[in-house]
């Protein structure tokens, strides 16, 4: 896998992202130390089958519901006279 520069990739990003398409991978380095990876989508692809679906359905449907002591009218009028 070549490495480039933050720089390199900045200003040559067309040039890289063509390489990247026919299949090249590059580390990109800030000062001199790795930071990224760039690599085509179809190395990647197995790593996104992985992920789990981030929320259930029906998840808030199981939230308890609960009384509030205070009006939020009250508040509202009580912050606006404030001003």
């Amino acid at each position: 896998m070549e490495s480039i520069s933050q720089r390199d990739l900045r200003n040559r990003s067309g040039e890289v992202l063509r390489a990247v398409a026919s299949g090249e991978s590059f580390v990109v380095t800030n000062n001199g130390h790795p930071v990224a990876r760039v690599v085509p989508v179809d190395d990647t692809a197995a790593d996104l089958r992985v992920t789990r679906p981030a929320v259930r359905k029906g998840g808030f449907a199981r939230l308890r519901r609960f009384e509030i002591a205070i009006d939020t009218s009250d508040v509202l009028d009580e912050l606006r006279s404030e001003r």
